[in-house]
């Protein structure tokens, strides 16, 4: 199976009303990182550059997450507190309630390339 279609197969099992959330995350991080090719790690979906994960996603029963680099998460806590999200040490975890917003998802994805070198 292809990383796309592990996506595809990853999104489509995940919990419906989820579903719209991680296909509107999964397009604006390849709008973010155009370059870096989808990957599936720890039965999460990403997208990886240079053999390095820039950032993952997952779905849980009632929230998604966001993974990226530590970097990515400390730079933007402010945004993340101003979307009224909360972080942990590489995440953030949001629901159809109250989703991530696009310029925090592009930030986020872009700063965890940063802090990686890639």
């Amino acid at each position: 199976m292809t990383a796309s279609a592990a996506h595809d197969a990853y999104i489509a099992a995940a919990p419906d009303a989820l579903r719209p959330l991680l296909i509107h995350l999964r397009a604006r991080l390849a709008q973010a990182l155009p370059d870096a090719d989808e990957i599936m790690r720890y039965d999460m979906p990403g997208f990886a550059s240079a053999g390095q994960v820039i950032a993952a996603y997952a779905a849980f029963s009632k929230q998604c997450g966001l993974y990226v680099a530590k970097g990515a998460i400390s730079a933007h806590a402010d945004d993340i507190a101003a979307a009224g999200l909360k972080p942990t040490k590489t995440g953030v975890t949001f629901s159809p309630g109250r989703p991530l917003p696009d310029h925090l998802i592009a930030a986020l994805a872009l700063a965890s390339r940063r802090d990686l070198g890639v």
